[in-house]
């Protein structure tokens, strides 16, 4: 009997250890997806002109409103959903990706042809950089995307403490990036054009790539409901 009951008390304790692991893992995956999306490396080449223009405590400003800009606006739809759309909006999700593609499309195009400084004419020169920075850099379809599958996934609260602590790790690490950029470039700055250039002609296969794929998404989902 004593046998049975530490095979059950221990049974028990695996249970409860699962059970408990099981929405830290989930919280991680859900992290780690808009992370994914928020990717810094991509985000160093569109905010390219101004790492090089500002110094560290002007870009940690605009950078930290940006932020603050973005996660508002992911914490709304993780909290609402699809309702935003098919209440507020009144239109289809599937509506917003094909839009969305068809942005990214233009970005992507602007890439091949002009580099880096695409993302600087598409922004264009706004009086609240930190707003431009925003949108398109930080919100866009995807990220849009995934903060409401986040908010499928997660009660509420969970779901805006994952949504701000993605964007905050993202930022940081963007931040450390111009650190490393303002150290280095002085030193070698043919170097670290040339990688600009190059990556931002590599960003622009990324780019378009996922932009065709959420026009392909919108369109299978809207003849879905036809």
């Amino acid at each position: 009997m004593l046998h049975s009951f530490r095979w059950a008390a221990s049974r028990g304790s695996i249970i409860n250890t699962a059970t408990l692991k099981e929405p830290v893992v989930e919280i991680f995956e859900s992290g780690t997806l808009l992370l994914a999306l928020l990717n810094p490396f991509l985000l160093v080449v569109y905010l390219t002109d101004l790492i090089s223009k500002l110094d560290q405590s002007q870009f940690r400003r605009i950078l930290a409103r940006a932020g603050l800009i973005a996660g508002v606006v992911f914490c709304c739809f993780a909290i609402l959903g699809d309702v935003i759309f098919s209440r507020v909006v009144h239109a289809d999700f599937a509506s917003f990706q094909i839009f969305g593609g068809l942005v990214f499309v233009l970005i992507g195009l602007q890439f091949v042809f002009r580099g880096p400084a695409a993302i600087e004419i598409l922004r264009g020169e706004s009086a609240h950089i930190a707003g431009a920075v925003a949108m398109p850099v930080l919100i866009g379809p995807a990220t849009i995307s995934a903060s409401v599958v986040i908010g499928k996934r997660h009660e509420p609260l969970v779901a805006c403490i994952v949504v701000f602590g993605a964007v905050a790790l993202s930022l940081l690490m963007v931040l450390l990036l111009k650190a490393v950029h303002d150290f280095v470039r002085p030193r070698y700055e043919s170097l670290v054009e040339r990688y600009v250039e190059v990556a931002g002609r590599i960003t622009a296969l990324y780019v378009g790539t996922v932009a065709v794929e959420m026009i392909m998404q919108g369109i299978s989902g809207w003849l879905a409901k036809v």
